[in-house]
């Protein structure tokens, strides 16, 4: 069993304290929206891995270019020390194979902001790049992390906040077992649903999951 302690788009002060230790996780991923320096603690108290993938508040992160990569590999670009950014990447880490995608619905000029049409093309790279490794003897991805939702059951959200439809086709082709997502704070941090076989969880302000 795979503790995951997933945070996204708030702060929890708690998280400073004693609260990070009693959790006692495996694995820490990170939705996006929250500042660097909230990870860097995090991940320089627990001898795991952080993961993340950036929200469309987190400045633009400049990375090479990979199908996958060791938990080593450290962003060129900027980024928080010791964390590991997933957007559009495959990798493995505490047992589990973890996608992610990040960024939002676009509402202004900025990074991590995409049109439906280009997320539906960034979730078709991973597609492709996760068939290649199943081809290659691969596992198949537990956990799928992405900043903004999968669509439905948003019919009240603004522009901004709709999931995208790509996310939710990503899951009903993928079937991750687990979708982890932040981005959508009326929905508070006890949204749960499932596409299909993929449970799909609002982690705000952190959620602690058994895997």
């Amino acid at each position: 069993m795979v503790r995951i302690l997933a945070l996204a788009d708030q702060v929890d002060d708690g998280l400073y304290g004693e609260k990070l230790k009693d959790l006692h996780p495996d694995l820490v991923v990170g939705c996006g929206d929250l500042p660097f320096d909230y990870l860097e603690n995090i991940v320089s108290r627990v001898d795991v891995p952080l993961l993340f993938v950036p929200g469309n508040h987190d400045p633009d992160l400049l990375r090479p270019d990979a199908t996958w990569m060791p938990l080593s590999f450290e962003p060129d670009g900027p980024g928080p020390s010791g964390c590991v950014n997933v957007d559009g990447r495959v990798v493995e880490a505490a047992g589990l194979v973890i996608a992610g995608l990040g960024g939002s619905p676009r509402y202004r000029p900025g990074p991590n902001q995409y049109s439906e049409g280009q997320m539906r093309r960034r979730a078709a790279r991973l597609r492709l790049r996760l068939r290649i490794r199943r081809l290659a003897g691969g596992r198949p991805v537990d956990v799928f992390v992405t900043h903004t939702p999968p669509a439905g059951d948003d019919d009240d959200q603004d522009a901004v906040h709709r999931g995208f439809r790509s996310l939710a086709r990503f899951d009903e082709v993928v079937a991750p077992r687990l979708h982890l997502h932040g981005h959508v704070l009326r929905f508070g941090p006890r949204k749960e649903r499932r596409l299909g076989g993929t449970s799909v969880v609002n982690v705000i302000p952190y959620r602690l999951l058994q895997l």
